[in-house]
């Protein structure tokens, strides 16, 4: 995914985004970097739906756990050295099992957590969704960026931009 920018676009119905998804494939994009979200029995199977991680706050739920469970790790192998129990032997090594531990397990609770929550960096598209609008989510390399978005506006004037994506997480 290096050298990608995702532009989100919201069309108006199923119809659009499927002669959306056409275009995009005729302007060579690759099919797995298309995704559509739309309302749940809206989209054909052979549309490329949103995957889980587009519509949940896994990703970002798994990266503050990993955040906060490193910190406390940290902060508890660092305890640990300073103020050993009388029956152990502690080195540097506990600070690194802690940290590392602290990082895994926070990542897991909270990714299990934040799968259950709707996409918090999409909230501003959940209303159109349930309304029957599609959003488009396409990751478009960067030197192409200006050209995908000057077809998308001649051919599909019924599609509009709703912006982009800073960075591109690592999962989707």
């Amino acid at each position: 995914m290096l050298g990608r920018q995702r532009l989100y676009f919201m069309l108006p119905d199923v119809p659009s985004a499927r002669s959306m998804l056409d275009e995009l494939l005729l302007a060579r994009i690759e099919i797995r970097h298309i995704h559509f979200w739309a309302r749940d029995g809206d989209l054909p199977d052979d549309m490329p739906d949103a995957t889980f991680f587009h519509k949940t706050d896994l990703t970002h739920g798994a990266e503050m756990g990993l955040l906060a469970g490193g910190l406390m790790g940290l902060a508890g192998g660092l305890w640990l050295l300073l103020f050993p129990p009388e029956w152990v032997q502690v080195s540097m090594v506990a600070v690194f099992v802690t940290t590392i531990s602290g990082a895994v397990l926070g990542s897991w609770m909270s990714g299990m957590a934040a799968a259950a929550i709707p996409n918090s960096r999409l909230k501003n598209f959940h209303a159109d969704i349930a309304s029957g609008k599609v959003l488009l989510l396409i990751d478009v390399p960067f030197k192409r960026i200006e050209a995908i978005e000057d077809l998308i506006a001649s051919r599909h004037p019924e599609a509009s931009f709703r912006g982009v994506e800073p960075h591109i997480p690592v999962f989707p």
